[in-house]
């Protein structure tokens, strides 16, 4: 089964984010975590991505999920929810 790349747009004062990020760890799933509030250049690529500033925005492999939509991560990735 091949490993899709798995990146993750946040903030630090972001609860989604950090529930998005603890749920990948618990599944063993390595992640990119891009801070877009210190980061300009992630913060236009996510815009770019998604027309909005909301946070997270999870990017596995070519798809892009707004929000943290668990089950929906599941199913990308092939894990359990």
């Amino acid at each position: 089964m091949e490993t899709k790349k798995v990146e993750i747009y946040s903030t630090v004062t972001c609860h989604f984010c950090h529930m998005a990020k603890d749920w990948l760890t618990s599944k063993n799933i390595p992640f990119t975590d891009y801070n877009v509030g210190e980061n300009i250049e992630k913060r236009k690529e996510m815009v770019e991505m998604t027309g909005q500033m909301g946070v997270p925005v999870i990017k596995i492999g070519d798809e892009v999920i707004i929000g943290f939509d668990q089950e929906r991560i599941a199913k990308l990735l092939g894990v359990d929810n």
